[in-house]
């Protein structure tokens, strides 16, 4: 069946969010959020949206409703105090947008169990959280709920690291199985903006960094916690004296100090001093110290600044809901008028 093109100009539309469970920490700003107030700033996207998925956060944490609902007003003040302007990008609740639900509704019968068992990042999550035995039904689903999500935004770029690239693919599958069944473009296959930072390594040097391990800086940590956590961190446990070489590989300072610290150059030169000797650990944590404490101490007072007024941070969430559901409302119609379920549509 060939294909009918819709006869409207491609806006170009970021659709980008994180899960409630826990507060940010400076693994997601490296990671994704510093990118977000680049893209929001760059003028070269028409519309941004910033979703809080809390509907998606519970497919692993349907036993502790309230840790999502605590943390959905965190993530906001996060996004908030990292300098996300709602003025540019709308933050959204997830679960406050019904037509999400109902479009991954009808996509569920468009992907097979097996395909979905298939896909590289779902089998490596369940793996990640032990669901082998006992997987909810909505986690082995959520790439169908992903799609629903991107293309309900007619999202035509989403920011994702390399892991993830195998969900926009899923997504992409899904569009083009329904436009094909439909005869015509109704939805829109998106891109992915890549990530070119690696994942950062929790403070103890493990590969991971997550809230549960109680290995993360996070962005509204106070000064002095902060400066623990530095000088708390895993280093070279080989490195015993000043004079001693010190191995830079698998070191979490150096890691943190490529990630963070403007001064590219002095960092190779603290790399090279390290690995010859005559560099002790406690300056290198000092060098990060005064890194992060720079890069935080704002983010910290915007963010004190947003949670003296809950009521204006819970009314800048609503508008942003407000926004994302006028846009929802009008591809949940197209999709559902495609499929012939529009009875009462010649009433009006």
């Amino acid at each position: 069946m060939r294909l009918m093109k819709k006869e409207k100009s491609m806006k170009q539309i970021i659709l980008t969010g994180d899960r409630p469970t826990g507060r940010l920490h400076v693994g997601h700003y490296v990671g994704s959020l510093k990118e977000r107030v680049r893209l929001q700033n760059s003028g070269k996207f028409d519309e941004i949206y910033i979703m809080i998925a809390d509907a998606q956060a519970l497919t692993d944490n349907a036993d502790n409703p309230e840790k999502v609902r605590q943390n959905v007003l965190q993530v906001a003040l996060d996004y908030l105090a990292v300098g996300i302007d709602p003025a540019k990008a709308h933050i959204f609740i997830q679960s406050m947008v019904p037509e999400l639900t109902e479009l991954s509704f009808y996509y569920m019968n468009l992907v097979t169990v097996s395909r979905l068992q298939r896909n590289p990042t779902v089998k490596a999550e369940i793996q990640q959280k032990g669901f082998e035995r006992s997987l909810p039904a909505g986690f082995l689903v959520y790439p169908v709920s992903q799609a629903a999500d991107i293309t309900a935004f007619r999202a035509t770029h989403v920011p994702v690291g390399e892991d993830q690239l195998p969900m926009l693919e899923q997504t992409n599958e899904i569009v083009r199985r329904f436009n094909t069944l439909v005869g015509k473009e109704v939805l829109t296959e998106c891109q992915p903006i890549l990530s070119d930072t690696g994942r950062l390594p929790g403070i103890d040097g493990k590969a991971k960094m997550s809230k549960s391990l109680g290995n993360t800086i996070e962005l509204g940590m106070s000064s002095d916690e902060i400066k623990q956590a530095v000088f708390a961190m895993y280093t070279d446990p080989n490195h015993l004296k000043v004079s001693d070489p010190g191995q830079v590989e698998g070191n979490t300072v150096f890691a943190y100090l490529d990630a963070f610290h403007p001064d590219k150059a002095l960092v190779a030169e603290m790399k090279a001093h390290y690995q010859r000797g005559g560099l002790g650990d406690m300056r290198c944590k000092q060098v990060l110290n005064d890194c992060l404490q720079t890069l935080l101490a704002p983010m910290r007072e915007r963010r004190e600044a947003a949670i003296a007024d809950k009521r204006q941070l819970l009314r800048l969430l609503q508008q942003g809901t407000e926004q994302a559901r006028a846009l929802t409302d009008e591809v949940l119609a197209e999709v559902k008028g495609a499929m012939g379920l529009d009875y009462f549509s010649g009433l009006a």
